[in-house]
């Protein structure tokens, strides 16, 4: 299978865990036999949308051509990224914006066509809080607007997630222990 990864994390500090579970599913699907291409936000620079004419107009940054080519490329979309305010950071989001405009991932017109079908993903959450709190108290609300208005907008189902909570108090031992289940979910390609 062809993995898609975007590793979330606007800060490119290697100590943050995004990172490492970035990694650990790149090794395990590639020791899984799959073909990986890894990318990561805190590398690429590209302009924030701010207006329709900019949203609707090709766009001319390299970056975003890379980026728009690794989900065409895709048949498995991973992306991981850390829970701020409830969300993925402003950064993730402006990428998705960029990426998928009309044209490249939905046709536009009477009825929107997503144009990415054919493609499933999974979105990987660190966060503060424990994750059935998101899930169940704040009813998982930013999870659910990536999985329902932008991945499943375009087109891209089924979508899985994986919630990491207490991010911050984790032992080594549990750290491990998801990086561990994460390369699994990597050899298996889900």
């Amino acid at each position: 299978m062809r993995i898609g990864i975007i590793d979330g994390h606007p800060d490119g500090d290697p100590a943050r865990f995004c990172h490492a579970l970035a990694d650990a599913y790149a090794d395990g699907a590639r020791e899984g036999g799959h073909e990986v291409r890894l990318l990561r936000l805190a590398d690429l620079d590209f302009p924030v949308l701010l207006d329709r004419v900019s949203w609707e107009a090709p766009h001319t940054c390299s970056d975003l051509a890379t980026a728009q080519a690794l989900v065409a490329w895709a048949e498995h979309l991973i992306i991981v990224h850390p829970l701020w305010l409830g969300t993925q950071p402003a950064r993730l989001k402006a990428l998705f914006e960029q990426m998928f405009r009309p044209g490249s991932a939905f046709k536009a017109g009477r009825w929107m066509t997503g144009r990415l079908t054919g493609r499933s993903a999974r979105i990987i959450v660190t966060m503060g809080m424990p994750a059935l709190v998101y899930r169940f108290w704040f009813g998982a609300h930013g999870l659910t607007a990536l999985k329902r208005n932008i991945l499943a907008f375009v087109g891209i189902r089924p979508i899985r997630d994986t919630l990491i909570g207490n991010i911050e108090g984790l032992s080594r031992e549990r750290r491990m222990a998801w990086l561990s289940y994460v390369r699994a979910l990597g050899v298996r390609g889900r």
